[in-house]
């Protein structure tokens, strides 16, 4: 049981580390567009980025996949840059919130779910025990680690975004502009600082 917590507290430190906060602003770029009304469109959404998440790692440490470290570095703030942008364009026209704008906002997810995957991907196999046979059932546990915290991220941003709504009349498109602008202001040097070339 205890090997459990080991890998399920891996996952919710992963994502909840203040000091590795690419995750928690995709989180929020992801989420910034929805309300409780959503939540069935948002648990959705996180559950498949956790499924790229975790399909990339399990690809890399069963030996599948091998990709250079910089390049991942570089392109998971791209992905959240890219996730802002389409939040401050789409936020200026009216809502559509069909099914074919959501299977497109799911299948950027997954794949943003995989570059992300692989970004932690050296690390989860270091703390991985290299003799361990049974690699899946830590990989699994890391997983539900990382869609608790995952879960208690899009929590707090709903919450925000119904106070901020409720509370101080912040009308909902400004909220998502707003947000969206300044995740793509912290991601921008993240950027540039993160040349892989």
């Amino acid at each position: 049981m205890s090997d459990f917590w080991l890998y399920f507290e891996t996952g919710l430190r992963h994502v909840l580390d203040i000091n590795a906060y690419d995750h928690i602003l995709f989180l929020v770029v992801l989420t910034v567009p929805y309300t409780f009304k959503d939540w069935k469109n948002v648990l959705l959404l996180v559950s498949i980025f956790t499924i790229g998440h975790t399909l990339s790692l399990m690809l890399s440490v069963y030996g599948v996949v091998r990709v250079n470290a910089g390049v991942v570095e570089f392109l998971i703030p791209i992905t959240i840059l890219i996730t802002a942008l389409f939040n401050i364009i789409k936020s200026g026209k009216k809502s559509q919130k069909n099914s074919n704008s959501l299977n497109f906002i799911a299948i950027v997810t997954l794949f943003f779910g995989l570059i992300h995957g692989l970004g932690f991907s050296n690390y989860f196999k270091l703390i991985l025990d290299k003799n361990a046979d049974d690699k899946f059932l830590p990989l699994l546990e890391f997983a539900l680690g990382i869609e608790a915290a995952q879960l208690i991220i899009v929590l707090c941003v709903l919450i925000l975004a119904y106070i901020l709504s409720e509370f101080f009349k912040l009308n909902r498109r400004d909220w998502v502009l707003v947000t969206s602008a300044f995740v793509a202001g912290v991601v921008v040097p993240m950027i540039i600082h993160n040349k892989f070339w």
